[in-house]
Formats: C-alpha cells, structure tokens, sequence
C-alpha cells in the first residue's frame, strides 16, 4: 500500500426531497384536505477517525463525493426517506482544511472521532402546511434545499510521543526496530527511509509509546532538497525529540555542526519544533571505539548546552536499555501531559 497524507477532493451533502402536493382522497370523502408529507432531509458529509487506517490513498482517485438526496414526500402525510449519509474514514490525526479558505474545520485525534463537515439540504414542506381558511386547497409544495459542497484538503500528521530525526543513514530505523516491533526497511544507503514509520515501544509501567521515525533531513530541506522536509508535520505533534548523529561519519565538531544544521533546517519549517525538548543520540558506538576522545569532546560541549546525549548502538543494542529508562522516567514525570496510551 502506498503512503499518502496529503489529499484534495471535493464532497457534496444531499439535496433535500422536494413536498408532495396531494389530497386526502378516501371513500365518503371525495374532497378532502390537503395531505402532501414534506421531502426527507439530504444526507450529511461526516467524516470518523480511525485507527484502522494508516494513509489516505482511498481517497486519491475520488476526485468527488456526494452524499444521496432526500427522496420526496408523498400522500397521507408521508414524508420521504432521508437521504444517506457520507460516511469517510480517515486515519487518526488528520486534519480537514477548507481549500479555498486555509480554515482547518476539523483535527481528528481520537479513535471514533466524527464530525459533520456538511449538513445536508433540508426537505420542502408538502402542501398540507400551506392549507389556510381561506386557501383550503393549495397546490403548491416547497422544493427541497439544495446539498452544500466543499473543496477539502486532508491532512494527515502522526499521533506519535517520540520523534527520531537526523541525517540520512544515521541509523533511525535500525534505532526503531531496536526500541519497538516495527520492521522499517533498512540498508547502508542514504534516504532508505523513504516514508515516516510508526512504531510502539511498551514500558515498564504498562503504558505504551509511539515512536515516529521520519526521513533523513540534508542541509537546504526547508528550500525542498531531499525528503524529509515534506514530512516534518509527522513529528509536529510530538512531546520528545531523539536527534540521531551517524559517531563514524564526521569527527566531533563536524557533528556537532550537523546537529545545528538540522536545528536550523527545522527552525525554517515551524519554530515550534525547536522549543521541543530533545535528547541527542551518538549511534554506532561500536564502529568507533578508536575515537571515544571526541565523543568525549562533544558530550562535554553538549552537556555545556544543556542537552542530554547519550552512546549507543542501534545495531547491538549497546546503550539501549539506558536509553529506554531515560525514555520511562521522561514521560513518568510528564504523564499528565503526554496522553500515554
């Protein structure tokens, strides 16, 4: 299946059902009243989160959605059948924009989360509701009112605690297998990501997190070089932030730049990514152990910045215990404020 969590398409409600006009027409009443029932009500556009779905790619190639129409009334006073009802599933964590506008109407963020996005048009009056003393027979009924539409653009943007970022083949996705069950594909290339990954890493408390791990980010992705610029929304809702740096790629100044730069890269997308606490992780320590004085160096500087970092190795495993301890107690103290599922 492939990744999509952008879409745009246009929906309809249903128009409503046009009055009967009728007259009560029965044995020994050979002229009575007016007896047209009133038009169903036009279906409703609603739209329910999910936590089945993972992409938006039903919608691609459904350019238009309609809901149905109210039928009409009909004699005895019955009104007609109300239209059906849109129903869309989206995944958890998308947002509904009005296209035209740029208002978001609606951010779905919970399993079973439904909104009406359009209400559908309301059915005409039958005749029996124009009947006065002086016009006893009207032959005349409201139509029903037409459907709204709307140009819609969703947009999906993970439910996730923990965010990974850093350069392409720092090890992310090695370091996400390592914490959780997912199985992200994984090589020794640049950009093997080339989608965002979830995973769920179980604690110790019995509460579970959500670990997202997106494309490696390159100097000059704010600007649209490489990938992962484009999927950045998918760590914007996070509480945590894990920076991989790749200990065998650069010695340690060089590191250090490659955090700033990725800072600043994700500054220009939304300063708010910034001001997300954020721990700093050196992987690959088992490929570097020749060079353990610059680690040195740049734990110092980074401890001088007042950034948590820590040596590990996603591939072995090293360091990865302490690193789920230091994950625990970091949402242990902020439980209130991270909806730990």
């Amino acid at each position: 299946m492939s990744f999509v969590d952008e879409v745009v398409f246009t929906v309809r409600s249903g128009d409503g059902g046009k009055g009967c006009v009728s007259f009560r027409r029965e044995k020994y009443i050979p002229k009575g009243g007016p007896d047209g029932g009133d038009g169903g009500d036009g279906g409703d556009v609603i739209f329910r989160a999910t936590t089945r779905l993972f992409t938006l790619q039903d919608y691609i190639y459904k350019p238009n959605l309609k809901a149905g129409n109210g039928s009409p009334g009909r004699g005895k006073n019955q009104t007609g059948k109300r239209g059906k009802d849109l129903l869309l599933e989206v995944p958890v964590g998308t947002l509904i924009i009005d296209e035209e506008t740029g208002d978001v109407l609606a951010d779905l963020i919970r399993e079973g989360h439904q909104v009406i996005v359009l209400q559908g048009g309301r059915g005409g009056k039958g005749n029996r509701h124009f009947a006065t003393a002086t016009h006893q027979a009207p032959r005349f009924a409201q139509p029903g009112q037409p459907g709204q539409e709307k140009r819609l653009r969703l947009s999906l943007k993970f439910l996730a605690h923990v965010g990974l970022v850093g350069l392409p083949n720092a090890g992310k996705s090695t370091l996400l297998s390592r914490l959780t069950q997912a199985r992200p594909r994984i090589a020794q290339y640049p950009f093997t990501t080339l989608v965002p990954n979830l995973g769920v890493m179980e604690l110790d408390s019995g509460h579970s997190l959500i670990i997202a791990d997106i494309p490696g980010l390159i100097e000059g992705a704010s600007q649209g070089k490489g990938l992962g610029i484009r999927f950045l929304k998918h760590i914007e809702r996070t509480q945590l932030l894990l920076h991989v740096l790749d200990a065998t790629y650069r010695p340690s100044g060089d590191m250090l730049e490659d955090l700033h730069m990725i800072r600043d890269e994700m500054a220009e997308y939304s300063a708010a990514l910034i001001e997300k606490p954020y721990m700093v992780l050196i992987n690959k320590i088992d490929l570097v152990n020749d060079i353990s004085r610059d680690l040195d160096e740049l734990q110092r500087v980074l401890k001088e910045e007042n950034l948590f970092s820590l040596r590990i190795s996603a591939l072995t495993g090293e360091g990865i215990d302490v690193l789920k301890a230091e994950l625990s107690n970091y949402f242990k103290e902020n439980m209130k404020n991270s909806a730990l599922t």
